[in-house]
């Protein structure tokens, strides 16, 4: 199977959820289960069900997580040395030449992208745009809203 990139800071988030769910929820969850079945009947005990629902969720994330973990390519990008071109995992300050608007991206894994965080999927619209690039180089994107074009100002790798 294809392994796919995730950074390191990435794969420490998923890997603290993954000790959550494990050592935090996974317990409750059991113990309500347990104190559901206390309560008789199962058939219409809603406690009970809605308890083996979220069961079912908490285990769900987990196998998820565990996959994702297993087939990550983890890279660490203060490690990295691209000699300032834009590469996975490397942080840009871009230039709007059309709003003349400042934008900072960090070039994601797709389990990591977070817009609200200013990380982008490594196979968003953008980044395969930028990737390769260097600081200095303009760059135009197609985008359903029209064309935008952009300068590279800095790569970062931190």
């Amino acid at each position: 199977m294809q392994k796919t990139p995730m950074t390191l800071a990435g794969a420490e988030k998923l890997r603290a959820e993954l000790q959550e769910l494990k050592t935090v929820k996974r317990p409750a969850i059991i113990q309500a289960i347990a104190e559901a079945r206390e309560h008789g009947d199962l058939k219409e005990n809603a406690e009970y069900h809605a308890a083996r629902e979220q069961q079912g969720f908490i285990e769900g994330r987990i196998k998820e997580i565990e996959a994702k973990l297993s087939h990550a390519q983890i890279i660490d990008v203060a490690s990295l040395d691209a000699g300032g071109k834009v590469v996975f995992g490397a942080t840009v300050v871009l230039l709007d030449l059309n709003t003349d608007e400042e934008k900072t991206y960090q070039i994601v894994g797709e389990d990591e992208a977070d817009i609200k965080e200013n990380k982008i999927s490594v196979s968003s619209p953008i980044a395969r745009a930028l990737i390769g690039k260097e600081e200095g180089d303009e760059v135009t994107l197609q985008a359903p809203g029209g064309t935008h074009e952009f300068e590279i100002l800095e790569v970062r790798y931190e």
